[in-house]
């Protein structure tokens, strides 16, 4: 079979580990990254979108928030097939990109003669002692809607709480999910909205379970329903953590806080690296 046509969505969370990488991250990614990227999959792919990382808001860190920017994919081909292997030109992904996302150690080492990587080997990056990297295909509808089903843009900005999870133990994780958190946060006043969807683990591996979606009016909403409310949640037996969200971040439970508009949909509106002058 020369192809697999299966419509899906994907998400990457990028994370920036140090403020002194987040204007190298931006010019490998717009000088170098949206051009092949779209070279390579401009024919199969209907939407390819930045949403730049907000401020990691209080306690946010032992929420597996990262902090660079979140990368949207709207496929009509499953590039993982083996047929789709063979590619012109190898995309350009120093290795000096992994140490700015946090896959490999910030340890000084010089990687500046280090070969170019392809995008399957960098996809691959971290785990074991290092966070993984999350790139997570899910169906192109959302599958579950638990609240808000009739909002509109006219209701306001969103501040969107997008995260992944997996759980210890995937029967337990599921269950807790339904029968704790969802009627927890369908109950919060501050939820606007919510939303998920099981992760299609076969498609490239991914180890995460489930995609959350929670909007609320903004950071201290969201403190105030995912921090001081899940204060008196039971910790489940499976809990990595003491508090809610019971997971070990960047390892069990990776997000980001993105607002509903795009920094960037680039087949739409790239032109190319533009600098100040």
């Amino acid at each position: 079979m020369p192809f697999e046509s299966r419509p899906m969505r994907s998400l990457i969370y990028v994370d920036c580990v140090r403020e002194e990488y987040r204007h190298r991250l931006l010019h490998w990614l717009y000088a170098m990254h949206v051009p092949d990227s779209i070279s390579k999959f401009g024919p199969y792919v209907t939407k390819y979108a930045f949403y730049n990382a907000l401020p990691v808001p209080p306690e946010g860190e032992r929420f597996g928030t990262r902090r660079m920017q979140l990368t949207e994919h709207y496929w009509l081909l499953n590039e993982m097939t083996p047929e789709m292997h063979v590619n012109a030109f190898t995309e350009r992904m120093p290795v000096e990109v992994l140490r700015w996302q946090g896959m490999i150690p910030d340890d000084g080492t010089d990687l500046s003669k280090a070969a170019n990587m392809d995008g399957d080997t960098h996809r691959a990056s971290g785990g074991g002692e290092m966070p993984p990297f999350v790139f997570a295909h899910v169906p192109i509808n959302w599958e579950e809607d638990f609240k808000g089903a009739r909002r509109t843009l006219d209701d306001g900005p969103n501040y969107r709480w997008s995260f992944v999870v997996r759980w210890p133990d995937a029967a337990a994780g599921e269950q807790w999910f339904h029968d704790v958190l969802v009627p927890y946060f369908q109950a919060r006043p501050e939820v606007n909205r919510f939303l998920s969807s099981r992760i299609m683990q076969d498609v490239v591996g991914c180890k995460f379970h489930r995609l959350v979606e929670l909007w609320f009016d903004g950071p201290e909403e969201w403190y105030a329903a995912a921090v001081e409310g899940t204060k008196a949640l039971k910790k489940p037996a499976w809990a990595q953590q003491a508090c809610f969200p019971f997971l070990k971040p960047n390892f069990n439970i990776v997000g980001m806080f993105v607002p509903d508009m795009a920094a960037s949909d680039n087949l739409t509106q790239y032109r190319g690296y533009i600098t100040m002058r």
